[in-house]
């Protein structure tokens, strides 16, 4: 399986619901740095799993619907735990999306996965991998 990996960052606030969460129940801030791993069994006609501009581009664009806002304050997130797990999906349907809907160009349809990690800190970090 081949793959290729292209990165970002974010800054979110948020807070927590349930026991559990502690202290994290308060509206907090996180700055997630986020890597995107795009796979495929076999290369491309260029060569390549995925141009990595164009993801890159569309990871930023991701981020930007995300970042510097409040996600409690998001009606898609009504209801729910914005927790780095969460996100990495999130993060992941988002651009699993923009790949059916052609934003990685022809050749990514071609991919077989993805695979979103949110690293809260460089101690501890969440990841989901969807199939494509």
């Amino acid at each position: 399986m081949f793959s290729v990996s292209v990165r970002d960052h974010m800054m979110i606030a948020h807070s927590f619901t349930g026991e559990s969460f502690g202290p994290a129940r308060r509206l907090h801030g996180a700055t997630y740095v986020i890597d995107a791993t795009f796979k495929r069994a076999e290369l491309g006609g260029s060569g390549t799993v995925v141009d990595i501009g164009t993801a890159a581009a569309q990871l930023h664009a991701v981020v930007e619907e995300l970042g510097y806002r409040n996600l409690d304050d998001d009606p898609a997130f009504s209801g729910r735990n914005t927790t780095t797990e969460m996100l990495a999906k999130e993060v992941a349907d988002r651009l699993a999306a923009r790949i059916q809907a052609g934003g990685l160009g022809p050749e990514a349809f071609q991919l077989d996965g993805l695979a979103v990690t949110l690293h809260e800190s460089h101690i501890a970090w969440a990841s989901y991998e969807r199939a494509l």
